[in-house]
């Protein structure tokens, strides 16, 4: 602090000297801030990680279902899309136009299975 702020600090508050003084107090606020913003952060931060045991994620496993339970829907509908667009191309006798549709018959018979696969091994749960 240098002697000119001091002496703002031992005069009598006028009218003339209170802004000078307010300045003076945030200008101190904000020194102090500055100080003890690198010790008050991980304070607040131990706080938040105790809390860490007692968070409850008895929902995930109903979510993970709910996503298991699209992903078959998904697959299936994709398969028999496939197979459908597939069969029509072929029995109309344009067997090069029925790959995409063979194609997207498998791509939906890995969504069935490994997709499904996946996401209930991700909460252990029994296919």
């Amino acid at each position: 602090m240098s002697i000119r702020s001091s002496r703002i600090l031992l005069q009598p508050l006028t009218p003339g000297t209170r802004s000078s003084s307010h300045s003076l107090l945030a200008r101190r606020i904000t020194y102090l801030l500055r100080r003890f913003a690198p010790v008050l952060a991980p304070l607040v931060l131990v706080g938040v990680s105790h809390a860490q045991g007692t968070m409850d994620f008895s929902g995930a496993t109903t979510l993970m279902q709910t996503f298991k339970t699209f992903a078959i829907y998904a697959g299936a509908v994709i398969c028999f899309g496939g197979l459908i667009f597939a069969g029509i191309r072929m029995m109309s006798g344009r067997f090069q136009d029925a790959i995409p549709g063979l194609f997207g018959a498998l791509f939906g018979a890995g969504v069935l299975g490994w997709g499904a696969g996946w996401i209930g091994s991700l909460t252990g749960q029994s296919m």
